[in-house]
């Protein structure tokens, strides 16, 4: 599963029908390794395909779901940005993956399936980052009983950002808008977004004011560089 450079940075392509692999584990990793060393301006996934049960049951062991979950974690706090079309039925490793996209495309035709295993569905974190965007009411008929979200559905609930019949060309064209962004003063934004989902006001405030103070410190110093 090669990552294939664009003049934007690293691209990789993953089938959702592929059960969790080491392989797979080792593509996403080297997707990050190439993103941060080679000073890209994002880091791009096309993303299709929805496991059977019998996908989910080749996941091998817990060491090798951890494993991949750790590198889906580590995707989704690059220090740049991270953008994802997707397209057909998204599930598994796919749903994984567009969850933990900062920007997120759809073709008219796509469809959320949560995976299955055995009589249930998968408890993988995808059904964590669902409820943690979605709220448990909405995500509830999902994440217990594998109901599919339309890209219209999608949309309106803000889990994809735009609907395209090109999502490529829709995704290289936000990738044109996001060169102007610091990768790291996004990544200190999308963390200040995370902890403000369980942070109390008054444990928030430290690392606000502490973000704030390094904007200020950035603009003043030559070149944007931080003091």
């Amino acid at each position: 599963m090669p990552v294939n450079a664009l003049p934007e940075g690293p691209v990789l392509h993953v089938d959702g029908r592929r059960e969790i692999s080491a392989e797979l584990t080792a593509a996403l990793g080297a997707l990050c390794d190439e993103a941060e060393s080679a000073g890209a301006d994002a880091a791009t996934l096309f993303l299709s395909g929805a496991p059977d049960g019998e996908a989910v049951a080749k996941a091998g062991d817990t060491a090798a779901v951890t494993k991949w979950e750790r590198a889906v974690r580590r995707f989704e706090r690059l220090r740049l940005p991270t953008l994802a079309a997707a397209s057909g039925e998204c599930g598994g490793v796919a749903l994984d993956l567009l969850l933990a996209a900062d920007v997120r495309v759809a073709a008219p035709d796509l469809r959320l399936l949560p995976s299955f295993h055995g009589q249930a569905v998968w408890p993988g974190m995808a059904g964590y980052r669902l409820v943690q965007q979605l709220g448990p009411a909405r995500a509830r008929r999902t994440v217990l009983f594998g109901v599919p979200i339309t890209a219209r559905e999608a949309l309106e609930r803000c889990l994809v950002d735009q609907v395209s019949r090109d999502p490529g060309r829709t995704l290289a064209a936000a990738a044109r808008l996001l060169r102007r962004l610091s990768g790291p003063e996004l990544a200190i934004r999308r963390q200040l977004a995370f902890d403000a989902q369980w942070m109390s006001f008054e444990d928030a405030l430290g690392p606000h004011l502490a973000a704030c103070d390094r904007a200020l410190r950035r603009t003043r110093a030559p070149d944007g560089v931080t003091a």
